[in-house]
């Protein structure tokens, strides 16, 4: 399955890692077009059998699946020019451009597409992935599943939630970065050395993910494991929630739809 990846930013950079790193699509059948020559330098760095052009119409010509990761408002310009098959999978990585405006950019405007929202983690193989379909059968949405769960999480949302679901999944590994972040400058003052804060903290967070996602559990109910009637964490809890912690977060993910 030759895939395409148009623009090599933070984004299509990670998602060209991710794809490379699994085992359904391998970085042979993986080209990547970016204008620049570094971001394209350091993936053939790091995967030596991914092709890499400046040419977006060279890249798309003969790909099954087309991964559009630029910004939203290249779109328009970028799609515009490109010579589209109605057998090629379209996907825009591209938040805010529903699929209704997507569609006024190609030819063929009944081509399948994808929408998909990662977050940064995809590089990793971590990423909580957001997909919606236009078009597409569902061998297809399962295919998409199965090529993006080998990167993190997948999940399979109606377009009408992307905005919801991408403030908390895609905006989100910020606000989880700022709470690590705010973690470490409490080890700082405490007399703990920065790195080791960082990884003390890192590895928290990623501990309690894991005992949500791996078991059929609640926040609350593991919350309520580790505080013990008069103990010391109960004292932090309900001084989190003295200074509006829980409505700063739900706050900030609804500002940021």
């Amino acid at each position: 399955m030759r895939t395409a990846i148009i623009g090599a930013g933070n984004m299509g950079g990670s998602i060209a890692r991710g794809l490379a790193k699994g085992t359904i699509i391998p970085a042979a059948d993986i080209i990547v077009s970016n204008p620049s020559q570094g971001k394209l330098d350091a993936l053939k760095a790091e995967f030596p059998a991914m092709q890499t052009t400046h040419d977006n119409q060279e890249a798309v010509t003969g790909a099954d699946f087309i991964i559009l990761a630029v910004k939203p408002w290249l779109m328009k310009p970028v799609v515009s020019e490109l010579k589209l098959k109605s057998k090629q999978i379209l996907i825009s990585v591209a938040a805010g451009i529903p699929f209704e405006e997507l569609a006024h950019y190609v030819a063929d405007k009944e081509m399948t597409m994808f929408r998909i929202i990662p977050n940064t983690a995809i590089s990793e193989l971590e990423s909580m992935t957001l997909i919606a379909s236009r078009n597409a059968t569902k061998e297809q949405e399962q295919l998409m599943l199965d090529i993006f769960n080998q990167m993190g999480l997948a999940m399979l949302i109606p377009e009408e939630k992307f905005a919801a679901a991408t403030s908390m999944a895609s905006c989100g590994i910020a606000y989880v970065l700022k709470y690590i972040q705010a973690a470490m400058q409490a080890g700082i003052e405490l007399g703990i050395r920065p790195a080791d804060g960082m990884r003390m903290v890192a590895q928290t967070v990623r501990g309690a993910a894991e005992l949500i996602l791996n078991n059929d559990t609640h926040p609350s109910v593991e919350i309520d494991k580790v505080c013990t009637p008069g103990g010391i964490t109960i004292k932090g809890i309900n001084e989190l929630e003295h200074e509006g912690f829980s409505s700063a977060v739900i706050n900030a993910i609804k500002k940021s739809i």
